[in-house]
């Protein structure tokens, strides 16, 4: 299934969702259709049945080179009820990978944060320099970066407007792998398909954990992961996971 929007473009394969930021010419910044777009995109992956995981990609040379300036005017002078721009993607129920080249500035950088693996070329580069420029980060950079990297290293790039190059960044813990630019997509493709031939209620359920469980308490979090294992057994992928294993054959998981 394919959707053409006007700023990103939508294709469902089977168990993988491939989003395209589609505004090479003007280095994929966010503007008001691209954040419409990702909002249309996000809602008919959710509608769609059997899509394990979410690939996120960008056209030119540039994964995304921040916010076109109208639409971050336009979230300052007439701020939404949501306070989460990406919200939409950070929401999804299976697991988004971010594949970056280039620029990943300011809301290009808030755009991966959103997601929840994000590899890159040898090429990209990262930084929010907003509050270089006199103001603050719109799309949760402030909040999820240090929940990503630690607060120190958000801190340096928050506050001195550090940009980190693809090394540093996996040195960081932003990004968990690094790969040559022209061998991103293939490389991109490969870790899909690795992701995806596991279960697809285990991937959900994986991403649920890592997210929520963080946010309460240790013993809480121990609890939440034990029920989600119970949950786990009552299942059909769960019985066709051992029998596969028993039977040393391939896993055919149908996320039931």
């Amino acid at each position: 299934m394919a959707i053409n929007l006007e700023a990103v473009r939508l294709q469902i394969d089977g168990p993988i969702a491939h989003l395209t930021l589609g505004r090479p010419v003007a280095g994929n910044r966010v503007d008001a259709r691209m954040l419409r777009d990702l909002a249309s995109a996000c809602e008919a992956i959710s509608d769609t049945d059997g899509v394990a995981l979410v690939v996120l990609t960008a056209d030119g040379q540039d994964f995304c080179a921040g916010w076109d300036e109208a639409a971050r005017e336009a979230l300052l002078n007439d701020p939404p009820s949501n306070a989460d721009p990406f919200g939409c993607l950070a929401s999804l129920p299976m697991p988004v990978l971010a594949a970056m080249q280039g620029s990943v500035t300011s809301a290009g950088l808030e755009l991966a944060l959103a997601c929840d693996i994000r590899i890159a070329a040898e090429d990209a580069r990262f930084s929010l320099p907003d509050v270089a420029g006199g103001s603050l980060p719109l799309a949760g950079g402030s909040q999820r970066l240090p929940r990503v990297v630690g607060r120190a290293v958000a801190a340096s790039m928050l506050l001195l407007g550090d940009e980190l190059g693809a090394e540093a960044a996996y040195g960081d813990g932003l990004v968990s792998r690094v790969f040559p630019a022209t061998s991103l997509p293939s490389e991109t493709e490969a870790l899909a398909r690795r992701i995806v031939a596991n279960g697809p209620l285990a991937l959900r359920y994986a991403k649920e954990l890592v997210h929520n469980g963080i946010e309460v308490p240790l013993d809480q979090g121990l609890r939440y992961e034990l029920d989600l294992s119970v949950i786990l057994q009552t299942t059909r992928d769960r019985a066709e996971g051992l029998q596969a294993f028993f039977e040393k054959r391939e896993r055919r998981f149908d996320g039931r």
